[in-house]
């Protein structure tokens, strides 16, 4: 035999770490002087992990549940039984296979926990962004409904039919601007369309960059613009692509407040 048949049931106890008080202590004495004990207990570990294991992952190979099962069925039942050893007769036919029951089980629970944890972030992650984009959508909303919403036609400076045209929706009480172009003419490379807020009173205020697409449409929606602005026109310009904080003369189209 590759183990003391004595310490059989002890060492497989002591795998799982269900081993306590005298018993332990005189195993662990015996595994300092015994190398075929170690062995077989690194073993029995290296099997009882494989089965653990399998509750959540790969299948683990067939003679680590062979060698478990094995173990079992091999417990000496009687000999210490017999010895006086202070277990009662039912434990030594049933604490190996309750003990290793006890480690699987408790690798499920661990693995769905993991698994839980896993979904309840991914969940937490999805409700955020429906949040914000529950929240740009009310937005949107809020800004066409507003009481104080100006609709302001944007129109092109010198230029015939088939025109440009373009549609500011502000809110000052919402902080909101919503701006649709349509029939832009196409730009030079490493030009882009920039719309200005231009406020009752101070500078112009820039308020989005944007480029037509191939039909000549764009949009521009809720930029980050200071808020409370009383707004009495806006307009277009033609920009670098990264923006100015200035309009480059000349604007090309331009709407006056209602």
């Amino acid at each position: 035999m590759s183990v003391h048949e004595q310490f059989g049931e002890d060492l497989a106890l002591y795998a799982f770490g269900c081993l306590e008080g005298n018993e332990r202590a005189a195993l662990e004495r015996h595994l300092e002087e015994c190398a075929s004990c170690r062995r077989e207990l690194e073993q029995l570990r290296g099997d009882a992990a494989l089965l653990a294991l399998s509750a959540s992952g790969p299948t683990p190979p067939a003679r680590a549940q062979t060698r478990l099962m094995d173990a079992i069925a091999k417990e000496p039942r009687g000999r210490k039984a017999e010895a006086g050893v202070g277990r009662t007769k039912w434990w030594p036919a049933f604490g190996w296979a309750a003990a290793a029951a006890m480690v699987v089980v408790a690798a499920v629970m661990w693995n769905q926990n993991v698994q839980l944890k896993s979904s309840l972030a991914a969940l937490q992650g999805l409700s955020e962004q429906q949040k914000f984009e529950l929240g740009q959508a009310r937005h949107v909303v809020d800004t066409l409904t507003a009481q104080d919403v100006q609709r302001v036609d944007v129109m092109p400076v010198g230029l015939k039919a088939p025109p440009p045209q373009g549609k500011a929706i502000y809110s000052r009480q919402n902080n909101g601007l919503i701006f649709v172009a349509s029939n832009l003419l196409p730009l030079p490379a490493q030009k882009a369309y920039e719309l200005w807020i231009i406020p009752t009173q101070g500078a112009p205020i820039p308020a989005g960059i944007f480029k037509p697409d191939a039909h000549g449409g764009a949009m521009v929606i809720n930029p980050p613009i200071p808020s409370g602005i009383d707004a009495k026109a806006f307009a277009i310009t033609i920009e670098p692509e990264q923006g100015s904080t200035t309009p480059t003369m000349p604007i090309v189209m331009l709407g006056a407040g209602g």
